[in-house]
């Protein structure tokens, strides 16, 4: 098996990443989260998906390929450049709403129906309200986060900040947890 050999890439995913190199965005996401992603949200028809930490969409390009046509898609993010690029993308599919706010903020104050995946690919919703994001997963629900291996942009002590998470993903007992040592390094949780 040659897990490099992916067919699946999005067709938008060669524009996005264009663009991406055009502004200096350099946080794009990985081609085997995308490839992963987008078969996780196969699973679940007529799925409600959140995305946290929208960036400049590539990300969101795999997950919504992984959507069937009833399933909905919320995608967050704070920086009001990135979500222009991300909703000039996908603005016109009305099974996603690409939304501007604070992750936080966003989290806190939402009120809607739960998730059957979260992909919490920013600081709110993986170190900082992670259980208002986990309240919002549906049981049998999927809790991505990536980026858990040490990566070159982390800031000094960040490492810390991921063993305390996944201390505390594993000692939570309504999580069936997975740690992957693949990509960026992932962990996968299914709400029990």
């Amino acid at each position: 098996m040659n897990d490099t050999n992916i067919q699946d890439i999005p067709k938008i995913h060669t524009e996005i990443t264009r663009k991406s190199q055009e502004i200096g965005f350099t946080m794009p996401s990985d081609l085997y989260v995308g490839s992963f992603l987008k078969t996780l949200i196969a699973s679940k028809p007529k799925g409600r998906f959140l995305e946290i930490g929208t960036g400049i969409g590539l990300s969101l390009s795999w997950m919504i390929e992984g959507m069937d046509a009833d399933s909905k898609l919320i995608s967050v993010d704070n920086d009001a450049a990135l979500i222009a690029i991300a909703t000039s993308y996908f603005g016109s599919d009305n099974r996603v709403e690409v939304i501007c706010k604070d992750g936080a903020n966003w989290i806190n104050e939402y009120a809607g129906a739960k998730f059957d995946l979260i992909f919490a690919d920013a600081w709110p919703g993986k170190y900082s309200e992670i259980d208002e994001v986990l309240n919002l997963l549906h049981v049998g629900g999927f809790y991505i986060i990536d980026d858990m291996t040490k990566q070159p942009n982390w800031p000094y002590g960040h490492e810390d900040n991921v063993m305390k998470l996944t201390a505390y993903l594993e000692q939570r007992d309504d999580l069936q947890l997975t740690k992957m040592n693949w990509s960026t390094g992932l962990i996968m949780a299914v709400k029990k």
